[in-house]
This record gives structure tokens, sequence and C-alpha cells, in this order.
């Protein structure tokens, strides 16, 4: 054989492999990430980055991924390298329909990163409204504080958007009647 034979999947190295792998789940390569899944690849294995597939597949706006991934036991509340979710990553972002997805799947809608920020307090410092309504109405917390002693509330103080402020105000006093 010469030096210009291409080579097959067989001689693929196993970086290779697992490039392939994350790759699919970032980009939503659905029928390549599901037969890795078939053939037995973990979905909650972290790349050398520190993020799942799960994680991958949400940041990267991949709904079906992320669904597929669901059904084949990835952790819904696994965490990156600084201790995000996937609900935090998208929080930020304004995917919604993933948002729906991981919260139906069970996702903690409180679970803080390393820095105790959580996926509400994401949506009110990017501003992102809709987040902010479906977080809240799957019973986010706007007073629960960070490393810092920051609510969502209180990061919100001082935006050029009022309505932001006013929305977590009226969200806090209804979780103190309840």
């Amino acid at each position: 054989m010469s030096d210009q034979t291409p080579k097959g999947p067989s001689s693929l190295t196993p970086d290779q492999v697992e490039q392939l792998y994350y790759g699919a789940a970032r980009d939503g390569q659905l029928e390549l990430l599901a037969e890795f899944l078939r053939q037995g690849a973990d979905p909650n294995r972290p790349d050398g980055r520190g993020f799942s597939p799960l994680i991958l597949a949400s940041y990267n706006g991949q709904a079906e991924a992320v669904e597929l991934l669901l059904k084949a036991g990835a952790v819904v509340d696994g965490r990156d390298a600084k201790g995000a979710t996937a609900l935090a990553g998208v929080a930020f972002k304004n995917e919604l329909e993933i948002a729906r997805r991981l919260i139906a799947a069970g996702a903690d809608v409180d679970a803080p990163n390393d820095m105790g920020r959580t996926p509400l307090m994401f949506a009110t410092m990017f501003g992102r409204l809709a987040m902010m309504d479906l977080l809240l109405e799957a019973g986010a917390d706007p007073t629960r504080a960070d490393a810092e002693g920051k609510s969502a509330l209180d990061l919100t103080a001082g935006q050029s958007d009022p309505s932001i402020f006013e929305k977590l105000q009226r969200a806090a006093a209804a979780r103190d009647e309840g």
C-alpha cells in the first residue's frame, strides 16, 4: 500500500473518535450522535474542557440532540468546568425551547454555578425577559444570593429596563406570600 491510501474509519485515533462524538453533540449531527450512543458512548462523560455532550448540545442550540441525549440517560443537571448546568447556559443564550426540555426533564431551576449564580441570574443580567418568565413559572427563586451576596433582584437594580426589576420584585413578593 502506498502512503496515498485513504484512511478508513478503523484508522481513526481515539482522539479523533472523541472529537467526532463531541462534535456530533455540539453540531446536532443526530444520526452520528445516535450511533455513538448505540455503541455505548457515555452521555455524561465530559470532554477535555469539561463539557458533557448535553452541555455542548444545549449551549449550541441543538434541541433535538438535547432530547436524544436526555433519552440516552444524560444527567440533566451535570456541570461544566465552572459548575454551570445546561440550563444556566441556555438561560443567558435565550434558548427557550431547550430550557423547556431541560425543565421538563427535571432540571434544577436554581442550580448555582461555582460563583453561586443561577439560571435566573444569567437571564436577568442579559435581559432575557421570556427566559425570566419561564424560569419564574418553573419556581426559580429571585431572592437566592450568589457568592457575593447578590440575588437576581439585586443584579437587575439600576438596569435600563425597569420592567425587569419590577417583574422580579413581584415574583419575590409572591414567594413570600406563598
